[in-house]
């Protein structure tokens, strides 16, 4: 039951609610929607640009454009992964992870011999052989020829990747050949207030994630509960502890998406159990971290679907009308081509 003078009023309008909030139907650029889209997965390339796509980019090509005039850059943020965001916010972003992910990362990194000594010798010649973008395995052959001594094969790159990005001195760019991406330096910018960050990246959240609470934006962000109560303070409360930014949606025709792998929208709560019965959990996370494309109508995930060569194939937990969603898988194979 709402609650009196709320905004919310059933689960369904709250789930629809929340993806007009999430997908816009009008034309925008890459850092304008990772804008206004915080935790766009970039771990995933191709999942990267779908994610972009159902959130109003036109052309695939427009990713590496944005990459390469520094209008975004990857970096790993949020729960410790791999995001796409406009490069003006990566600061602001690493004052309130970057510390927090290299900890974390600290017992894996002794597990792979990265060592304080070796992590030392990394970052004093890093500026130096990041004179261009690099592919991790170039930039870690430069580093051993400076005697750094890491182990090319294995996690360790990638580990090292995370930690120099952790620290603000690197972070990902343009793609050097496909699904190859470049690490360059990260650009100069002031340093950020953790507390200011964490305000304005609620802010960011509730406007397109919501209706949703603190515990919610705790779950996405991999923050503490109580960094997300405080960072909530004077954003607007739509009703049970739920926050959104201006009214619910009118009735209208259904808003329909078919998501790429590891979509935010998917990640953005506390629990998927409004949106995806758990008959078919596992059709969408079969475990391991993997998260599946998925047929989303209205804010609930009603099927999944893949590529069949050019063709999208849509495969519905149930029967689900065609012309419901046969316009959006059409969208779909226009722009990969």
């Amino acid at each position: 039951m709402a609650e009196q003078n709320s905004l919310v009023t059933d689960d369904d309008q709250l789930l629809r609610w929340r993806m007009h909030s999430q997908f816009a139907d009008r034309p925008a650029t890459v850092a304008e929607i990772a804008a206004r889209a915080p935790g766009i997965q970039a771990q995933d390339a191709g999942a990267a640009r779908l994610g972009l796509r159902a959130r109003g980019l036109a052309e695939p090509a427009a990713v590496q454009r944005a990459y390469l005039d520094s209008e975004v850059v990857s970096s790993w943020l949020m729960r410790g992964t791999l995001h796409l965001l406009p490069t003006d916010q990566l600061q602001p972003l690493l004052a309130l992870f970057g510390a927090r992910n290299i900890a974390a990362g600290a017992r894996r990194r002794r597990e792979l011999g990265l060592t304080e000594e070796v992590l030392g010798r990394a970052l004093a010649v890093l500026p130096e052989v990041l004179t261009e973008p690099l592919s991790r395995a170039e930039l870690v052959a430069r580093l051993n020829h400076r005697g750094v001594g890491v182990e090319p094969t294995g996690q360790a790159p990638a580990h090292l990747m995370a930690y120099a990005a952790g620290l603000g001195l690197l972070c990902r760019g343009a793609e050097l050949t496909p699904r190859e991406p470049g690490y360059r330096l990260v650009p100069a910018g002031a340093e950020a207030d953790p507390e200011q960050a964490a305000a304005e990246l609620a802010a960011r959240y509730v406007a397109a994630f919501g209706p949703a609470g603190p515990a919610d934006f705790a779950a996405w962000s991999g923050l503490t509960q109580a960094v997300g109560r405080r960072a909530f303070a004077g954003l607007p409360e739509v009703g049970d502890g739920l926050f959104a930014v201006g009214e619910p949606p009118g009735e209208g025709e259904p808003l329909v998406r078919l998501l790429g792998g590891f979509d935010n929208y998917l990640l953005g709560y506390r629990d998927r159990g409004l949106m995806l019965d758990q008959r078919y959990a596992k059709r969408i996370n079969a475990g391991g971290g993997l998260v599946r494309p998925a047929l989303v109508v209205d804010g609930r995930v009603l099927g999944s679907w893949r590529r069949d060569g050019g063709r999208v194939v849509v495969e519905p937990f149930e029967a689900v009308p065609e012309e419901l969603w046969a316009a959006e898988a059409a969208a779909v194979e226009s722009f990969w081509g």
